[in-house]
This record gives C-alpha cells, structure tokens and sequence, in this order.
C-alpha cells in the first residue's frame, strides 16, 4: 500500500491516501459530463476509510443519489459518491486532483452510453507543450515572473 496526496488547485482542500493498486477508470456518464464541463473524468476508487482530509471538500448533491466534493474556492472537482444513509465503503476521487497522478492507469470505461469516441483515440494529433507556447509563457512571466511548475 502506498500513501499518496493530492488537493484542490488553489492547495484549500489537501487530502493523504493510502493506495492499494494503481488502477483509475474513466466515467463517460452524461451526469459525469456536466459536472466537470468535460467528455470524461478519471477516477481512482478507494476506501473512504483510508482518505484523510486536512480540510473536508465543500460537497454538491449532483442528484438524488450522488454528490461530489469540490473547492467552493476554486472549482476543482475531487470526489464522486453516492449519497446515502450509511455512506458505501468507497469513494472516488479524481485522478488529476493527485499531486502525482502518472502512476494511474485506467482499466475500463463507464457510463460508456454517452462515450464520444473522438476523444479516446488522440494519439495521431500534433502535440504542443505548454511550457513552449510563447504567448502563454510571456503571460507567467509579466504576472508572476516565472513559469509554473
């Protein structure tokens, strides 16, 4: 098992947890969609009890059976759970709110009725880094003086 951290963008919301594989999924459901403003959201699943937080997230009832965790600071989405009398064993939280999400592999797709197969196959189209992009680092470098990490 391997403890690993993570947090919201703005750092408000740190949680620690203790890993057990290295295996995340991606959800494609419409209900995951709207909530992030994206196609899909990876997701590590992991025992509640094994999630410590420094500061609980502020948490959305995103329907009658779920509610997901978030910074009301930053919008940063954390976590996904079904909300219920007693909370399920297991919550997911999201894999880009890792300080080190490399390590995550996804093993299989959800919701997958409202996949856009566009978006899954990218490999053959032109990559720029970001970190190159004269425009965006000039941006960094009038406003903070350096490019982030």
């Amino acid at each position: 098992m391997t403890e690993m951290t993570g947090g919201c963008m703005c750092g408000r919301i740190r949680y620690s947890a203790e890993i057990e594989n290295d295996e995340a999924y991606l959800c494609h459901c419409r209900m995951c969609q709207r909530a992030t403003g994206n196609v899909s959201i990876a997701f590590k699943n992991v025992k509640r009890a094994k999630v410590k937080w420094e500061r609980e997230p502020d948490y959305h009832a995103s329907s009658p059976i779920a509610r997901r965790g978030f910074c009301a600071q930053c919008g940063t989405s954390l976590t996904f759970e079904y909300a219920e009398d007693k909370p399920s064993e297991n919550i997911d939280l999201t894999v880009g709110s890792f300080d080190d999400p490399s390590c995550f592999r996804p093993i299989h797709h959800f919701g997958v009725e409202s996949l856009h197969e566009a978006w899954l196959d990218t490999g053959a189209l032109p990559r720029y880094r970001a970190d190159e992009y004269k425009p965006l680092t000039d941006r960094w470098i009038k406003s903070v003086g350096k490019i982030p990490d």
